[in-house]
């Protein structure tokens, strides 16, 4: 397989990527998981207890992060496309993400706290999708080379409370999008990816039971953050 061409700016110039001084490596905390796992609902508790660690925290979260990530974030959400096109703009609004805030706020120190980053296009365009993995794993070295996440926490349920959550908030009036209406099979690859990635690199993943009273799933997540 050939190597990732070589990122440049305008007019052919090499783009930069942010300094990283020796030592002064803020963390770098994604959150994944199906959805209906719940893992948003805790990133301002993970945030906080961050902060309450004398951290300065960057949240964010992906698609998005940027004003071009969240105008890709509204088409790749709602849009139909074709699968190959979604990988695409995934890593295009990445790359923007990595660039303009992840890669700046690892610079200066700071901890980035993001929900979903690269393990979600493995996940759900890979196994989800299909999408062949030898070409994400061409597109994550040349979008974001060595920038990768420190820890990743997998918030995991089971697919009867997966799809009993999204039920609820579709009853409750909150519009869904493509990927939480994925029908034939798609929420069982997803999930199984996700599993077998936090198995193949156990140092990086967390997992974490989301099926239990919040009060539960924050206790672990406070041991967690305090390891870290």
């Amino acid at each position: 397989r050939p190597e990732p061409p070589r990122r440049s700016g305008g007019h052919g110039r090499p783009l930069r990527e942010p300094g990283v001084t020796p030592g002064a490596r803020g963390k770098f905390v994604t959150l994944e998981g199906i959805d209906g796992a719940g893992k948003s609902t805790h990133v301002a508790f993970l945030a906080d207890r961050m902060r309450a660690r004398g951290h300065a925290v960057v949240t964010t979260r992906e698609p998005g992060g940027t004003p071009t990530g969240e105008a890709l974030r509204q088409l790749l959400l709602h849009e139909p496309m074709d699968h190959d096109t979604e990988t695409l703009l995934m890593f295009a609004a990445r790359r923007e993400h990595v660039l303009r805030v992840i890669g700046p706020a690892l610079a200066r120190g700071d901890w980035v706290l993001c929900d979903r980053f690269t393990d979600a296009t493995w996940a759900y365009q890979g196994g989800g999708h299909g999408v062949d993995g030898g070409r994400i794993a061409w597109l994550e070295q040349w979008v974001h080379g060595d920038c990768r996440p420190d820890l990743t926490i997998l918030f995991d349920v089971p697919l009867p409370v997966s799809r009993e959550r999204l039920e609820r908030a579709s009853a409750e009036g909150r519009r869904l999008d493509k990927f939480e209406r994925e029908g034939d099979g798609f929420p069982e690859r997803v999930r199984a990816v996700y599993l077998a990635r936090s198995r193949a690199e156990p140092a990086r993943f967390r997992v974490v039971d989301s099926t239990r009273p919040q009060e539960a799933v924050r206790a672990d997540l406070a041991r967690i953050v305090e390891a870290l």
